[in-house]
C-alpha cells in the first residue's frame, strides 16, 4: 500500500495510507492527540491512581507506528520519576526513510538521540533506553498477543474500524482484558458505539471522555 508523509493540524507530521485514506495519527494534530489520549488520559490517569508512585508501570502499545507514543512516554517517565517498561507491537514497521521525514524532534521537545535510540532497538529484544525506561518492540500481528495479567496501561492505537474492523471486536478486546493487570487501563481515540459495546461485553468499565482537538469524544476502559 502506498504511504506518504502529511502535515497535521498542529504542524506535526504523520503517515497516511493513501489506499485507505487513513492516517497513523489525527489529521487535527499528531502530537496533541498522542499527548492527550495516551499520556494524559491513560498513563497519567493510571499513575495518579497508584498509592506507590515509584512502582514500575508496564505499558503495551497496539500499533507502535512512528514511535511517537513511546517517545512521549519516555518523557513522562522522567517527569513522573517512575520506571516504565514499554512494549510496542507492530505488524508493519515504519521505514527509516519515513522516520527521517517526521518532525517530532522540533515540535515535541523529544531530543534526537532519544528518538534514534527508540528506533535503533532491535526487534524482539528488551533494551533500557534510560534508567527509567525500557523498551521491547515486537513485530507481529495483534491477534498473536497472548499475554496474561502483564500490563497496567494499554494504548489502543490501531487503525480505525472503517478500514480494519477485525481489530475492534469482542475477540480483540477480550485479549486486551486478559493482558491487563487488575485495575489496568485501556485508552483509545475511538468513541464508536460498537467499540464501547464490545469493551463492555468483555468486562471493562467504560468512560466516554472529551476527545482531543478535532474529535468530540474518546474512550477509557478500566479492568476492575
Amino acid at each position: 500500500m502506498q504511504r506518504k508523509i502529511i502535515t497535521t493540524g498542529d504542524g506535526s507530521k504523520t503517515i497516511q495510507i493513501e489506499d485507505w485514506n487513513e492516517q497513523y495519527h489525527s489529521i487535527h494534530g499528531a502530537i496533541q492527540e498522542a499527548k492527550y489520549v495516551y499520556i494524559e488520559q491513560g498513563l497519567h490517569f493510571f499513575y495518579c491512581s497508584q498509592l506507590d508512585k515509584k512502582t514500575k508501570i508496564s505499558v503495551l502499545e497496539i500499533g507502535f507506528g512512528t514511535g511517537l507514543n513511546a517517545a512521549l512516554t519516555l518523557q513522562s517517565s522522567k517527569l513522573l520519576n517512575t520506571p516504565i517498561d514499554y512494549v510496542g507491537v507492530e505488524g508493519f514497521p515504519v521505514s527509516d526513510s519515513e522516520l527521517q521525514q517526521l518532525n517530532y524532534i522540533e515540535d515535541s521537545n523529544i531530543d534526537q538521540q532519544t528518538f534514534d535510540n527508540i528506533h535503533n532497538v532491535t526487534w524482539e529484544q528488551r533494551r533500557e533506553i534510560t534508567h527509567l525506561f525500557s523498551l521491547t518492540k515486537q513485530k507481529k500481528m495483534f491477534s498473536e498477543i497472548h499475554d496474561v495479567n502483564a500490563y497496567n496501561v494499554i494504548y489502543y492505537d490501531a487503525f480505525g474500524a472503517r478500514v480494519q474492523p477485525e481489530l475492534w471486536t469482542e475477540l480483540m478486546f477480550s485479549k486486551m482484558f486478559t493482558a491487563l493487570k487488575p485495575n489496568g487501563v485501556l485508552v483509545t481515540y475511538s468513541s464508536k458505539g460498537s467499540v464501547k459495546r464490545a469493551l463492555t461485553a468483555v468486562g471493562f468499565e467504560i468512560e466516554r471522555l472529551k476527545g482531543p482537538p478535532g474529535k468530540r469524544h474518546m474512550l477509557r476502559a478500566v479492568k476492575r
